[in-house]
């Protein structure tokens, strides 16, 4: 950086001040970083700084002698903030330079590509259990998560004292004494009577949805999904139940699965039967999952009760029909092969991903 030293009406400043000026002028080029400028600048022109121990001096002096060293301190004091301003620009100039070479964009490299969006498994579970189902005539429908105990237990034969009405497994809305008993449904059951009720036979009927039992551990949670699925016709027999459910685990899991029923107990079916299926994982072989006998149970089937038929008014004579229920998180995770439950409601992007 190059200066002159400023004169006023051509007239030179006194050798002291142009040897100040100089100093200065020299010292403010030297800077390399703003912080050491406005070091130099404090010490020229801060209130301690020289030019202003210089101006304090100037009331001991005569008038005349005052003026000319005023004005001599006045083109001092410009000289530095000129110098100041233009070692300022160069050093904030070299500062932005420095700055887009760090954080320039080579706009020559492929972009970052969007994150695609994934359906949940249990989404696709859905999906995939209403293609089958409406395939084949059923309805696909859902029904209110706050219901009435008739709805819910009275209606499908469940007796005043069932285990399934107590507070330890059901969410009670009011108190169990009152007549206008509310509660989180239990299973998607509770669409059976009032779909009796809003239609006449044949009812072809899934119904899927949210449940809720006071129940949380490792295998089970307090909100989970579950599939219904309800025929009535004529002359319906367990025939016509194993070899819906036959068709349709060998769709969903898509391999050549075997089926067997057991023997069970259900309040609003007769006679009623668990369903196993061969292990999915090790084909029948035996694994930890199967825990070694080379079968799997996804759900509770059955004839449909008499009783709840004669609640819904269908004659018994005439008509009968079919009903099981399965949890889509159970065959979710059988499908996918997922090992905890709780992955399916953590919302893991990671996770989530593999699924499309």
């Amino acid at each position: 950086m190059t200066a002159t030293v400023p004169t006023e009406h051509g007239s030179s400043a006194t050798s002291s001040t142009r040897e100040v000026l100089a100093g200065a002028l020299e010292a403010i080029s030297a800077c390399a970083s703003l912080p050491q400028l406005e070091q130099q600048r404090l010490h020229y022109l801060g209130k301690k700084g020289l030019v202003a121990q210089a101006m304090s001096q100037l009331r001991g002096l005569a008038l005349t002698e005052r003026s000319k060293r005023g004005s001599e301190l006045n083109l001092l004091k410009d000289g530095i903030v000129q110098a100041l301003a233009a070692q300022r620009a160069q050093l904030e100039q070299a500062r932005l330079q420095q700055q887009m070479s760090l954080e320039r964009i080579d706009v020559t490299l492929p972009g970052k590509r969007p994150h695609a969006a994934h359906l949940h498994p249990i989404t696709i579970t859905r999906r995939r259990v209403a293609q089958y189902f409406t395939a084949l005539g059923y309805q696909i429908v859902d029904g209110p998560e706050i219901e009435s105990d008739y709805y819910n237990f009275a209606s499908l034969n469940f007796k005043p004292n069932h285990p399934a009405r107590d507070m330890q497994d059901t969410f009670f809305l009011t108190e169990p004494d009152k007549n206008d008993l509310c509660l989180l449904r239990t299973h998607t059951s509770n669409m059976q009577m009032r779909m009796m009720e809003q239609s006449k036979p044949p009812i072809r009927t899934v119904v899927m949805g949210r449940v809720y039992r006071c129940d949380s551990d490792i295998t089970h949670t307090p909100m989970f999904h579950q599939l219904e699925c309800v025929l009535i016709d004529r002359d319906v027999s367990f025939a016509h139940l194993k070899a819906t459910l036959t068709s349709f685990v060998r769709y969903f899991f898509e391999q050549d699965v075997a089926v067997r029923l057991r023997p069970s107990f259900f309040p609003f079916t007769e006679p009623s039967a668990e369903v196993d299926i061969q292990c999915v994982i090790c084909t029948g072989k035996g694994c930890r999952v199967c825990k070694e006998t080379g079968w799997l149970e996804i759900l509770g089937s059955g004839l449909v009760h008499p009783n709840v038929l004669g609640n819904a008014g269908i004659d018994t004579h005439e008509y009968s029909g079919f009903a099981f229920g399965m949890g889509l998180e159970r065959i979710t995770m059988l499908r996918y092969q997922i090992d905890d439950l709780r992955l399916l409601f953590t919302g893991d992007w990671e996770f989530l991903r593999m699924f499309h």
